[in-house]
């Protein structure tokens, strides 16, 4: 992440067989990999004038690496603290001038995919450009079966993009109808058919017209189902049927009435699990995941925080965003948050340092204070979770703890009521997974 240009947004870059890796300033940001004697090494160079032409360093030390200062003007970084020579570990941030690179030994690079990729460059960075090969892959195929009959489900925790990718599934798929998108979690629960499948005139009390419901609205186009989840027992097997069938009868009538239309349907919640307590139909599950795609949580793919941040600020400022500048500080806050409520969080935590910073550089004291604490080694907060870290009881636990505390706007209180445990238990939570209830508060 280029402080001095975010909006250059990311670059990965594969130390697989690398032996030494020389970060310093050029006049473009690039890569070069060449043979000196017998080792092979990966020259960075970023266009930032506070960086040094030869700044740093970053050496194999056995299984290990290491990082080395080379005698740079403004001095080399090494999680906030200037280094000489320091052993350098998965997620640590080197500051280099005001450019962060961030060290992750433990992610491999799947084979077919680019050992290099770098995102300079792009005029138009799309919601869901990402460094991470996985994700990648994911949605590469993802866009390949956009087209298809395919019913997709996108899953992830709150604020993880659903509906936006959702969204550029709709505009992948060629299809000339609208794009229609529903929370079923939001309809009262006796109206959810009357809603997705409409009325005729007189079909219950209050049905003064009729009404083609939505999905007959996206016909030609996409339904996006969010919180599918949450649909009514009583509704799924009708939902079902229409997806069986591609017709819908609307309540009161006696006539189906065809529809053509792409789904796509979202979720946060263990469908799997919901379908051995019975709460979910299976067959219905097996239906609407015709493909599945699963969008991990910003806290596990913080490699993207540049790439998303270009991408946002593009967005949130599309005229200035050129103009927008970064202290070395506040980029690595950004880096060194966990970000419990995902991209959402992310956008209003830069809409608000916009807003507070002016024409000036985006400082600490811009951003909000949740995301500040988490740069404070003597907080009480326990550190963010590793990727890994949880069993995958423990992280489903998190996930609901997580989209109970965005749900309720961090009132533990109720939290604890809706998850059925003592007010204690969810603080002892909040402590062991690293989780601020703050942040959720207004």
């Amino acid at each position: 992440m280029e402080c001095d240009r975010p909006v250059a947004g990311g670059a990965r870059y594969s130390l697989e067989a690398v032996d030494c890796v020389r970060i310093g300033r050029g006049a473009e940001r690039g890569a070069t990999r060449s043979r000196q004697r017998d080792a092979t090494l990966l020259d960075v160079v970023v266009p930032a004038q506070s960086m040094s032409m030869a700044h740093a360093r970053l050496v194999r030390a056995g299984d290990g690496w290491l990082v080395e200062d080379c005698g740079s003007t403004n001095g080399t970084f090494l999680n906030g603290t200037r280094i000489t020579r320091e052993p350098v570990g998965d997620g640590d941030i080197i500051t280099a001038g005001r450019a962060l690179l961030m060290f992750t030994g433990s992610r491999m690079t799947p084979l077919g995919a680019t050992a290099d990729l770098d995102t300079s460059g792009s005029a138009d960075l799309a919601a869901h450009v990402t460094l991470d090969p996985e994700l990648r892959a994911q949605l590469d195929a993802l866009a390949r079966v956009s087209a298809s009959e395919l019913a997709i489900l996108i899953r992830g925790e709150t604020g993880t993009g659903k509906e936006v990718l959702a969204r550029e599934v709709h505009e992948r798929s060629g299809r000339p109808g609208p794009f229609v998108a529903i929370n079923c979690g939001a309809i009262p629960a006796g109206l959810v058919e009357s809603h997705l499948f409409g009325h005729v005139k007189g079909a219950f009390s209050g049905a003064l017209r009729d009404e083609p419901g939505l999905f007959r609205a996206a016909h030609g186009g996409t339904l996006f189902l969010d919180e599918i989840g949450d649909l009514p027992a009583v509704s799924q097997a009708a939902l079902l049927r229409v997806l069986q069938e591609r017709e819908v009868l609307p309540v009161g009538a006696t006539r189906p009435v065809r529809v053509d239309i792409g789904v796509v349907s979202a979720t946060h919640q263990p469908l799997e699990s919901m379908v051995e307590r019975g709460t979910f139909r299976r067959d219905l599950l097996g239906r609407l995941a015709g493909f599945t795609v699963q969008l991990p949580p910003l806290r596990a793919r913080r490699i993207d925080l540049g790439v998303l941040v270009a991408s946002l600020l593009r967005k949130l400022v599309p005229a200035h965003a050129e103009a927008v500048r970064f202290t070395a500080s506040a980029a690595e806050a950004l880096l060194r948050h966990d970000w419990p409520l995902n991209t959402r969080e992310l956008e209003q935590s830069l809409a608000r340092a916009l807003a507070l910073a002016g024409s000036a550089a985006i400082d600490v004291e811009h951003l909000p204070p949740a995301v500040v604490a988490r740069r404070d080694p003597s907080s009480s907060a326990p550190p963010p979770m590793a990727p890994g870290a949880l069993s995958a009881r423990d992280t489903q636990l998190r996930a609901e703890l997580l989209e109970q505390l965005a749900r309720h706007r961090g009132n533990l209180a109720e939290v604890a009521r809706a998850m059925g445990k003592a007010r204690m238990q969810v603080h002892r939570w909040c402590k062991r997974f690293g989780v601020d209830p703050d942040v959720y508060r207004d």
